[in-house]
């Protein structure tokens, strides 16, 4: 089987290490079948496919078309402003796609299997018309206005939708209702071997961060996520700046990765959240420490991990990765998460966006020691039961050969105008 991979950009954030997950997988129980992937941007995501024995091309996105995105796009005046970019980035979508569709044409693939938003809609055009379409969603269509209409518009029968949650599945179903395509679910899962308890280096966090040396029985509380503004850093520095004081043993906090996505305004900047730990006043005590390309040592490294979104999450990779690590938890319960997520048992669990709720289950869990290793050891247990890699290569072998083993139709008539919105030339 041949398959081409097509991802937005070639950062590695959750869904491409995702991606990266299927890849190996699907390498390992079919070695013998071709994979070609044709990135939107340079970046780590590039060595790290080559070495799973993945050929790949970079076809940088147009900065238009990178920078366009709806995440977030609720009031009025969002809604305008997004408009008002269409027509431009219409326009080079169209040439992009053109460009696509003859490099996939080339490659000629059984299928044509999309990891992002931005290259769902570029697939139902660029794929060949006897190719079948995978699009591995891991966003609520719902929450996004322009891209939900558009891939409905898209979904034709040779189409199957894998959402990462059955929250996702469940979106995706009530968006695309009505469309002859196929939406499925399979969970992500962590390598439960290289996600595992075991000795950790907080003082490289420390040293990341600027940080000096924190004492030896010094708490450490972190928060790992990209620096998407809905993964909840503000709720987060809210929380620790009403249990920092409160606290009857040295604690330090944490906010571990950085930006990853060319989407105007969709995330925080370094300076920005600097600023705001200032304000706070918590200078000295909560460390930015960017980046981690190992993030199994990252969890080690700290005794609690803090998952703040705020807006219901697809899944929660950081969830289950840090539950393998057999590390105490405290996450928010929306979406994907409350799949993940069982209160008082493999984690502590709290509202969205509830900075109180946050500082009170951490607090719990700074405090006792006793209660972090029983939520920890339940935690592994939970992870390596429900989320084992082992179970992905069946899974994704089957859709992949049931996808193949299904006629393509032609694309849907709208995918060669899709792209429309503007002047051509």
């Amino acid at each position: 089987m041949n398959i081409v991979i097509l991802n937005p950009l070639g950062m590695v954030g959750g869904a491409e290490r995702c991606l990266l997950d299927v890849v190996e997988a699907t390498r390992a129980a079919r070695p013998s079948w071709r994979l070609h992937a044709i990135l939107g941007g340079d970046g780590p995501l590039v060595a790290a496919l080559e070495a799973l024995g993945a050929s790949v091309a970079v076809m940088p996105l147009p900065r238009a078309l990178a920078g366009l995105g709806d995440a977030g796009a609720s009031s009025f005046t969002q809604r305008l402003a997004l408009g008002l970019k269409l027509p431009a980035a219409g326009a080079f979508a169209t040439g992009y796609a053109r460009r696509l569709r003859r490099l996939c044409a080339r490659l000629a693939p059984d299928i044509v299997y999309s990891n992002g938003l931005k290259t769902h809609a570029l697939s139902a055009f660029a794929a060949p018309s006897n190719a079948r379409v995978v699009w591995h969603l891991h966003d609520f269509l719902e929450a996004r206005p322009v891209a939900s209409r558009l891939l409905r518009r898209l979904a034709g029968r040779r189409l199957t939708v894998v959402g990462v949650s059955d929250a996702v599945a469940r979106d995706a179903r009530r968006v695309l209702d009505g469309r002859p395509c196929r939406v499925a679910m399979i969970h992500n899962r962590v390598h439960c071997e290289r996600f595992a308890p075991g000795p950790g280096d907080p003082d490289a966090l420390d040293r990341a961060a600027g940080l000096p040396p924190a004492p030896a029985d010094t708490v450490r509380v972190g928060m790992v996520a990209t620096y998407a503004r809905w993964k909840g850093h503000d709720v987060y520095l809210d929380a620790v700046r009403k249990l920092a004081d409160n606290l009857l043993r040295p604690c330090r906090f944490y906010i571990v990765g950085g930006p990853i996505y060319e989407t105007r305004g969709s995330q925080w900047t370094r300076a920005e959240l600097q600023a705001r730990i200032d304000d706070l006043g918590l200078t000295g005590r909560v460390g930015l420490t960017g980046f981690h390309a190992d993030p199994a040592s990252v969890y080690r490294s700290l005794d609690v991990v803090v998952h703040a979104s705020t807006a219901p999450e697809p899944f929660g990779r950081v969830i289950v990765e840090a539950q393998a690590c057999g590390r105490a938890l405290v996450a928010t319960n929306g979406g994907g998460a409350a799949e993940l997520v069982i209160d008082g048992e493999n984690a502590l669990a709290c509202r969205p966006g509830d900075s109180e709720a946050l500082a009170a289950a951490a607090a719990r869990l700074v405090i006792d020691p006793d209660l972090r290793r029983r939520l920890g050891a339940s935690a592994r247990r939970s992870a390596c039961l429900r989320f084992h890699h082992d179970g992905l290569a069946t899974e994704w072998l089957a859709l992949w050969e049931g996808s193949a083993s299904t006629r393509p139709e032609t694309a849907p008539s709208a995918a060669a105008n899709v792209f429309e919105w503007g002047p051509t030339s």
